[in-house]
């Protein structure tokens, strides 16, 4: 028997098949997710850097209340998006009493930042499912090769590892489908994870700054802050 792929699909049975449609949409939605991922993240990055090089030139001046009415655009990135929470919960805030109104720049700030690093994992928890399940998947496939191999050998009464060398073939070829699917879903999780993570540590050196900033400014009326150009 020819043991090309070509001559192995023609020879595969619609169960098998089914299996390798099945880990090929696996495969299509995982690439999806990493090339939308990673245009999100590259501009993400981008559009914070450039806010924190313009923010920061204006609070180093000291001045909470011009940073907070400054419009910079839309696109201000993660970074940019936390702390302007926190500078329209200073522009909204009761500013006689330092306490309360440091307390709710804190919580906006938390807020937002929490929903940040929650909207840079979507789409990561597709990534794991693909990884985690398409070597089972292929291994389904590969079994139930292997019993319908058994089964031929048991109807045709001949025996030896000729008789059921093409069916097993058949049924590997699934397993190594799976694993040529998990194993990129698991690089780029592990990758992207780790991204968001960074970033989420980037999101709060800078948030915990310019909450410094704005108990130092209430309190002396004014200090400058330095946000993290590396977000």
């Amino acid at each position: 028997m020819d043991f090309s792929l070509q001559a192995i699909w023609e020879h595969t049975g619609l169960f098998a098949r089914f299996i390798i449609f099945t880990l090929g949409a696996m495969s299509i939605a995982s690439l999806v997710v990493i090339a939308e991922r990673m245009v999100v993240f590259r501009k993400g990055r981008a559009d914070s850097r450039t806010f924190a090089s313009k923010m920061g030139a204006i609070l180093a001046k000291g001045d909470l209340a011009a940073a907070a009415e400054a419009n910079l655009g839309k696109d201000v990135g993660h970074l940019g998006r936390v702390i302007n929470s926190g500078l329209t919960a200073f522009r909204i805030t009761n500013r006689n009493d330092k306490d309360i109104a440091v307390e709710s720049v804190a919580r906006a700030l938390e807020r937002q930042a929490a929903r940040e690093v929650q909207s840079m994992k979507r789409g990561l928890g597709v990534l794991a499912t693909v990884g985690s399940t398409a070597p089972f998947v292929g291994l389904l496939g590969t079994t139930m090769g292997i019993v319908n191999a058994f089964q031929e050998m048991a109807k045709s009464g001949a025996g030896g590892l000729a008789t059921i060398s093409a069916g097993i073939a058949e049924a590997l070829i699934t397993t190594a489908f799976g694993l040529l699917v998990a194993i990129p879903a698991v690089m780029a999780y592990n990758f992207m994870q780790g991204w968001v993570d960074a970033r989420s540590v980037d999101i709060s050196e800078s948030s915990n700054e310019f909450l410094d900033v704005v108990a130092r400014n209430m309190g002396s009326g004014g200090s400058g802050v330095a946000l993290d150009k590396s977000a």
